[in-house]
């Protein structure tokens, strides 16, 4: 030690000293940043790994409610076919006779599919609209028809939807 007093001046001994503290410093420093650099890789492998059972528990949920509500609606319009093929059974050319179909009530069926005011009633609401009651009998069986799909693809949407709820939040336990 004598010897190295006599070779290096204290300034030389004191640099090589901080010198070698902040290597040591800077050693400890870096494990320290990787450390925390793989707890930031885990972290966002883990996350990955839920997204990827979120959207694979998605998918399970959109193709069962495809397969349930496409045949339910295929089988609405199947049946509102068979219902206006029967529309001449119930109502036959006698009745379009005697039963006339006059233009208020079609200015009022009208109004109430278009939401639009139908006005005031004037006489020619009392004249024949040249529409049988069969017809009137067919539209009715298509517009009963369309809203009963319609309606369950609302009540397939909100299920839908539920289900895309529970199957992104039973994997936030993870």
């Amino acid at each position: 030690m004598s010897l190295l007093k006599e070779v290096l001046p204290w300034w030389a001994r004191w640099l090589a000293l901080v010198s070698a503290a902040a290597v040591f410093g800077t050693i400890c420093y870096n494990k320290g940043k990787q450390n925390e650099g793989g707890k930031h890789i885990a972290y966002v492998n883990q996350q990955a790994e839920r997204s990827n059972k979120i959207a694979k528990a998605q998918q399970v949920v959109v193709t069962q409610t495809q397969f349930k509500y496409v045949d339910r609606i295929k089988t609405i319009y199947i049946k509102g076919e068979t219902i206006e093929k029967q529309v001449p059974i119930y109502i036959t050319q006698a009745d379009n006779v005697r039963f006339a179909v006059n233009a208020g009530f079609v200015r009022l069926y009208d109004a109430a599919w278009s939401g639009d005011d139908p006005g005031l009633a004037a006489d020619s609401d009392r004249e024949p609209a040249g529409i049988s009651l069969a017809q009137v009998a067919a539209v009715n069986a298509g517009n009963a028809t369309s809203c009963r799909a319609w309606r369950e693809l609302a009540l397939g949407l909100r299920e839908h939807y539920i289900h895309l709820q529970a199957a992104t939040n039973v994997t936030k336990q993870f």
